[in-house]
């Protein structure tokens, strides 16, 4: 009886409910205007530094791709939250355009093999910033062969290395202190982040 009470929680769990997907919307279009303005400003700022320097940085754009999950905690939140916020950046004017879109899908995806890998079941910082180079080595996934296929493999390397590390550092433990900071409030009394 405890195995049939267990499985049945665990589909539970699994169940998005109508504020989860409020809340990852809110989440993903919210990020979707920062990354308009860290595109616009903060990466132009960032330009002159050069390749592969300015790849430190890019772990703003995967940042949907685990604050929603760490929240939520629902399989598929990584992705949710990085395509609707592509969506938003393309809306907005994204200078990469509809490629955008395909970026948004393969960096939720690089977060959303960590989450699986644990199931769900494990939201710490090492989760948090595995799941952070996981969406980092989605993005380098993409980016190598779409903006970069003609440069060096010594320059591929390091700007692969760089987007998988901001990945790590900005997208996982950024993301992991912010839900810490938000539970701290009580904004997130209705989630199992807040408790």
């Amino acid at each position: 009886m405890s195995n049939v009470l267990a499985i049945r929680g665990d589909s539970e769990s699994a169940r998005w409910r109508t504020v989860d997907i409020i809340v990852v919307a809110i989440i993903a279009v919210a990020f979707g205007v920062v990354f308009y303005a860290w595109n616009a400003y903060v990466w132009q700022w960032l330009r002159p530094l050069g390749e592969p320097w300015e790849y430190i940085i890019s772990g703003m754009w995967l940042m949907p791709a685990v604050v929603a999950p760490l929240i939520v905690r629902k399989p598929g939140a990584a992705l949710f939250a990085e395509m609707v916020a592509a969506i938003v950046a393309v809306i907005l004017g994204s200078q990469w355009g509809l490629d955008t879109l395909l970026s948004g899908f393969v960096q939720g995806a690089g977060a959303e093999i960590v989450f699986g890998f644990v199931m769900y079941r494990s939201f710490g910082p090492i989760v948090a910033f595995l799941a952070g180079a996981g969406a980092g080595a989605g993005e380098a996934l993409h980016d190598i062969p779409v903006y970069f296929a003609t440069y060096t493999g010594q320059l591929q390397f390091a700007i692969a290395a760089l987007e998988i590390l901001s990945g790590a550092l900005i997208a996982g433990i950024g993301a992991w202190l912010l839900v810490r900071s938000l539970r701290r409030t009580g904004a997130l009394a209705a989630f199992p982040s807040g408790l």
